[in-house]
């Protein structure tokens, strides 16, 4: 048969439409000079994908490299003013880098990057990440407390949930007097004749960076909350090296098998070596025995310390000694710990990569220990010096890589926006946050642990991250907004977090224990704000 040309001019149509979608007209400009750019969507999510990695690692490197400090150097100015600064100084460069470079009318389309990343970490960790936290944290509801690590009410929306101590609520009324700035840049659209747009702005910077410097100087001079990540840091070093201990007393045997479960055989074996007296028990005289041959200077804590500890998280039965089966139930347990948090790396790690992968991650994580005397605790940390300058080298290259790929990242995610037709705002929000912070995957698994103690912490950790984003990346944006002279066109997104931290600040301020609907609230919140901030700004058109 023979074509007669008006087939193949229709595919060709197709073709060209088709490539239409997948390449922007525009082009685009290399950051620096070198690095990398695109205008077609595949490239450009390849793009975001590693850009947003070394973001990523940049966190993980501040994380590490400030908790490390904090461990070395004890509460005080450090821990009070510096670290938490530090901490969010991922999202405060991206922020930044999103309207410092390039024309006022580039700054002016690319500063919705920092407005989503703004935005999206806030509604993340208040919705997505404290629903998760509860569903996976979640204990039998008695007498109003949640009871540690006693879970055999399913998935009871009333009967089951999660509590946590009294310092995790002042930590969630701190997070609601954070957002008074966001309260101030919005008094244009509420009193028009008495505040313009730029005198709101710079007010709501003063305020916001006088609030964060309140909080710092407050961290100084009442530090629970440098004690609180001090002493988790402490006790999940124990947890880490104890593992790697129990691994080397068994001649090289994996605690995993081929499949990833553990090995049951193998942790009975270590059971029977620990079991001295060969009674069927270990006693806490038992593990002070094992415990003098860890590393206690990378856990930090005493020697009766640590036995407790362990005699707490393995010891169910309340008899102050170990049988086997608690034995089998509490390496197990640890152990897929230590496999979820492999997970996202590595499809089938061996034993002792796991162990040795996990062991240099709980530097970062924290768990707090309840009473003040725990909260005291501190110690010195084995060869300070060296461990000064590795911190020191973390912080540095951090900041490095924070500061050198914020700026491609942003062109990244402007160039993708500007393919795809999808407003920079939502690819920023729903992307970003995931990429600069660190919170998420520790947050879970601490959760998971389901104990008061740990709850509390993962909740704290949630509250102070969302309350020095809206200090310093709030700052960061304000200024950015009012020295470029940018217009304002964010009221919907200050709306969205305004109501998202009253909502959840205010659950989390006047109770201290969570039954499992609370979790639908929370989850909800994610996709309501997605829609409310598009319909506001699309349909209303308030921006």
């Amino acid at each position: 048969m023979v074509s007669d040309g008006v087939q193949d001019r229709k595919e060709s149509s197709n073709l060209i439409r088709l490539n239409q979608k997948l390449v922007s007209e525009d082009t685009c400009t290399e950051a620096y000079g070198f690095l990398p750019c695109t205008t077609t969507v595949l490239g450009n999510v390849f793009l975001v994908l590693v850009y947003g990695y070394l973001m990523f690692m940049a966190a993980k490197l501040m994380s590490r490299g400030s908790e490390i400090l904090l461990q070395i150097l004890g509460p005080g100015i450090i821990g009070g003013l510096f670290l938490p600064v530090l901490s969010s100084l991922p999202d405060a460069a991206i922020i930044l880098a999103s309207g410092l470079s390039g024309s006022k009318e580039t700054a002016q389309t690319q500063v919705s990057v920092g407005m989503g990343l703004l935005a999206g970490s806030t509604v993340m960790l208040l919705t997505l990440l404290w629903g998760s936290c509860l569903v996976v944290g979640k204990c039998d509801i008695e007498n109003s407390v949640a009871i540690d690590q006693k879970d055999t009410k399913a998935f009871s929306l009333t009967g089951s949930g999660v509590s946590t101590d009294i310092w995790t609520s002042y930590g969630a009324r701190i997070m609601i007097i954070s957002i008074i700035p966001f309260l101030i840049v919005q008094l244009p659209q509420v009193l028009p004749s008495i505040f313009s747009s730029p005198t709101a702005i710079l007010l709501a910077f003063i305020v916001s960076v006088s609030l964060m410097i309140v909080y710092s100087l407050y961290q100084v001079f009442q530090p629970w909350i440098q004690r609180r990540r001090l002493v988790y840091v402490k006790h999940k070093n124990l947890m880490s090296g104890l593992l790697k201990h129990l691994k080397s007393q068994v001649g090289g045997r994996r605690f995993l098998k081929d499949d990833g479960e553990p090995n049951t055989e193998v942790i009975k074996k270590v059971f029977e070596r620990l079991d001295k007296n060969s009674d069927g028990y270990i006693t806490a005289k038992d593990l002070r025995a094992l415990i003098i041959g860890m590393h206690l200077e990378e856990t930090d804590m005493e020697l009766g310390e640590a036995a407790e500890e362990i005699m707490l998280d393995f010891d169910k039965s309340h008899d102050s000694r170990i049988d086997m089966e608690e034995f089998v139930r509490g390496i197990t347990r640890w152990l897929q710990k230590v496999k979820h948090s492999a997970r996202k790396n590595e499809q089938c790690p061996t034993t002792p990569r796991l162990l040795n992968n996990f062991h240099q991650k709980t530097i970062e994580e924290q768990e707090m220990l309840l009473g003040d005397h725990s909260d005291e605790t501190t110690g010195s940390v084995g060869n300070p010096r060296w461990n000064t300058m590795k911190a020191v080298l973390m912080l540095l290259l951090g900041t490095v890589v924070a500061s050198v790929f914020a700026d491609p990242l942003v062109d990244a995610v402007d160039n993708f926006s500007t393919a795809t037709s999808i407003p920079s705002f939502f690819v920023s929000f729903l992307i970003l946050p995931f990429a600069s912070s660190g919170e998420i995957v520790s947050g879970l698994i601490f959760a998971s642990r389901k104990k008061i103690r740990t709850a509390s912490l993962t909740y704290s950790e949630i509250y102070g991250s969302v309350t020095m984003s809206n200090m310093l990346s709030l700052s960061v944006f304000l200024g950015l907004v009012y020295i470029r002279g940018l217009s304002w066109n964010f009221s919907s997104e200050v709306l969205i977090i305004l109501i998202v931290c009253t909502i959840m600040g205010l659950i989390a301020s006047f109770r201290t224990t969570f039954p499992l609907w609370m979790s639908f609230i929370a989850l909800a919140l994610y996709p309501f704000s997605l829609l409310l901030i598009y319909i506001l700004d699309y349909v209303v058109g308030l921006a």
